[in-house]
């Protein structure tokens, strides 16, 4: 996967060359460059930002810069068709929701381009001229306000380069962890069997593969419920066989609207 990060902060993406993501880009796997938007700015002060039309407190990112910024790191003379340009991701409170869902979709993409907005944001005409070519799709991290749209690309980054093949040492570890499968994932623990008076539950020593599975899914569906009651409302019915309704209707959780096992 190529991807392209568009910020008057590079520095900030220092951590892209630590941990998982930095074997990946060592590996190959993640082709990552990091731009300064400054680059595109015309005027001896670099200036990118301007006061808004209509009045109002803050900044507004200029669209001059952005635009040239555009069209540098995705020409129409490359994709022709359209089907290879990048697709357009911009951090922004006014965003649809970030979700594991979109982490998977994202994944599938060989080209991603953020801009990293700051201030009051970027002038609208450079996400209306960018919609015209390109796939544009504003992300937010959640219902709160953040500095700019660094830490969102960092976060949205790690989620989806965890899903590109060869990233993780062992792809199963995608497979039960929290949102895989609409749950959260179940408590975990490790050695030693006691620690300061707390003993881990002993059906995850007891060597009983059935058993612990079926914990497992019982922990998952009770964290799920008494933590995101949201989750379990919108599970598919028919997922659920007899011993998940009786651990939601046991912890008093609302069964997802549907057929249901009995």
């Amino acid at each position: 996967m190529r991807v392209d990060i568009v910020s008057i902060f590079p520095d900030y993406f220092a951590p892209l060359d630590l941990s998982l993501i930095g074997r990946a880009r060592e590996q190959g796997l993640l082709r990552l460059a990091v731009h300064d938007l400054r680059t595109w700015t015309r005027d001896v002060h670099r200036t990118v930002d301007d006061t808004p039309y209509g009045g109002g407190p803050g900044m507004v990112m200029r669209p001059e810069p952005w635009g040239e910024a555009l069209d540098a790191l995705a020409p129409d003379e490359l994709a022709p068709d359209g089907l290879t340009l990048p697709r357009l991701l911009v951090p922004s409170p006014a965003g649809v929701p970030f979700t594991q869902a979109m982490a998977h979709e994202l994944a599938t993409e060989s080209h991603l381009l953020f801009a990293c907005g700051r201030y009051e944001g970027i002038d609208q005409r450079v996400l209306d001229h960018a919609s015209t070519r390109l796939r544009v799709t504003e992300v937010s991290l959640g219902d709160y306000v953040l500095f700019g749209g660094e830490v969102a690309v960092l976060v949205i980054l790690e989620a989806v380069t965890r899903l590109l093949p060869g990233v993780l040492g062992n792809a199963g570890s995608l497979d039960d962890e929290s949102h895989a499968h609409g749950l959260l994932e179940a408590p975990m623990y490790t050695k030693p069997a006691s620690w300061r008076g707390h003993e881990v539950p002993e059906v995850l020593r007891s060597g009983d593969h059935g058993r612990i599975a079926r914990w497992r899914r019982d922990e998952a569906l009770t964290r799920t419920g008494t933590r995101r009651p949201d989750m379990i409302a919108a599970l598919p019915p028919e997922i659920l066989d007899k011993r998940d309704v009786a651990t939601l209707e046991r912890g008093g959780f609302p069964l997802p609207p549907g057929d249901v096992a009995k």
